[in-house]
């Protein structure tokens, strides 16, 4: 019995670090760029966009097909480093211990 009160537990301290990491993640901000640096997203630690920017130089209306193409890199970019982020803080809370597919604490 005493066994299994203490992986109660253990679950439950898991289940509060998995909560203040979620809480973490949330207020980062990580940046993604493409074509240089010309765009420029920041995203949330969820994956949210909070910013964008485009150079100047590519305000020209001819070239809104590349513009939009950069966004769609920039924020591939900044998504990669998210989730990068994500497995980072899940091995800092499981301790290294792989978790079962599918099984999510976020």
């Amino acid at each position: 019995m005493k066994d299994i009160f203490g992986m109660m537990k253990q679950v439950q301290q898991m289940q509060e670090r998995a909560q203040r990491m979620q809480e973490e993640l949330a207020a980062i901000q990580i940046g993604g760029e493409a074509g240089g640096g010309l765009v420029k997203v920041k995203l949330s630690g969820k994956g949210d966009l909070k910013e964008i920017k485009i150079d100047p130089s590519l305000m020209k209306p001819d070239e809104a097909e590349i513009v939009e193409d950069l966004i769609v890199a920039a924020m591939t970019d900044a998504k990669a480093k998210v989730e990068s982020q994500m497995q980072s803080k899940m091995q800092e809370l499981t301790g290294g211990l792989p978790i079962p597919p599918g099984l999510k604490l976020f």
